[in-house]
């Protein structure tokens, strides 16, 4: 187990967990440490067979192309599964219950600082429901409260490390070139910390980077589309497919976007966040990952080796009972 360098602690807690279940020692080892440095050596040794990653597409790629490359003292091949990004939408109809689409937005976007693979980025909303959806929001969003963590009441906490704000900072103000930026709270008041005010930027175009590239933060773009179908393509048009969402009091669009909404986890009328194991098994394709979805009932069958074994038991001699082979095998 490596993990990401900025959360090593709650890894460690893990591990411990695990040992105080009854794990044995040596079936899971804990290496925290840089990911260029520990990460890129595990990545390339010989001796590992399976890769499983969560974090970055572009880190996910380059652990895919890395792993493909054979090297001296390697006998398999190695195995990648990659979690990867999101630029994920939710849909507002024109016959949407604004009330539920508007705390579903919220939640989804701004939830754990908007640092979620799943969380909603981009928010694609009819014509004939924008002037009515988009106040709404800006008030729900405007009264989330910004703070330290461990003060009752907070929405939102700071983001993970400087790196991040400054990157997200970076972000909002290229937005701010191609975009009406509708609101972004301030935080200069609340000291040290990386604090970032949650944005709402509108009049997003749909092929600029504030529509298409993953921010990793409290950022949400307002797109308007003329019809359905317009909202459908938008939605679709990124090169990631891991969530989605829409809002909608019409059975036929509920349909056509079960059909035609092209994500891994697709969600009705509620968040896009939150998935349960067994229940909405997580993962998506094109290039938010790939591999089985986790939490689904195939995704440890990905870490087996399969065998087939085939023994003619209709020959002359004596054919020995499994049971039998098997003490003989164990007494040499």
């Amino acid at each position: 187990l490596k993990p990401s360098s900025q959360t090593p602690v709650i890894a460690a807690r893990f591990v411990r967990l695990l040992r105080e279940a009854g794990l044995p020692d040596g079936v899971v080892n804990f290496l925290p440490g840089s990911g260029s440095e520990v990460g890129e050596y595990l990545v390339r040794h010989p001796g590992v067979d399976f890769i499983a990653f969560t974090g970055s597409q572009e880190v996910g790629t380059r652990i895919n192309r890395l792993a493909s490359e054979i090297r001296p003292g390697q006998h398999h091949i190695k195995r990648v599964i990659a979690e990867m990004g999101g630029k994920n939408a939710i849909i507002v109809d024109a016959g949407a219950d604004l009330d539920d689409a508007v705390t579903g937005t919220l939640a989804s976007a701004y939830g754990y600082q908007g640092q979620k693979c799943s969380a909603c980025s981009r928010v694609i909303v009819l014509a004939s429901a924008h002037e009515a959806f988009v106040p709404r929001l800006l008030e729900a969003v405007a009264s989330l409260r910004i703070g330290a963590p461990k003060e009752p009441g907070v929405d939102m906490g700071p983001v993970i490390e400087a790196a991040a704000k400054a990157r997200i900072g970076r972000a909002i103000a290229q937005g701010k070139k191609v975009a009406r930026l509708a609101m972004e709270a301030d935080v200069s008041t609340l000291g040290a910390g990386f604090f970032v005010g949650p944005a709402v930027f509108t009049d997003v175009p749909p092929d600029s980077a504030l529509a298409q590239e993953e921010i990793f933060g409290p950022v949400l773009a307002v797109i308007k589309a003329r019809d359905f179908a317009h909202a459908l393509a938008l939605a679709n048009n990124t090169r990631f497919a891991l969530t989605g969402g829409v809002y909608s009091r019409s059975p036929g669009h509920l349909a056509r976007a079960q059909r035609e909404f092209q994500v891994g986890n697709l969600y009705l009328n509620r968040g896009i966040t939150g998935a349960l194991v067994g229940r909405q098994p997580f993962g998506g394709f094109r290039m938010s990952g790939v591999g089985s979805k986790t939490g689904g009932p195939d995704y440890l069958l990905q870490f087996s080796e399969p065998r087939t074994i085939t023994e003619n038991t209709l020959r002359r001699g004596y054919a020995p009972s499994i049971a039998t082979a098997r003490r003989l095998m164990e007494e040499g």
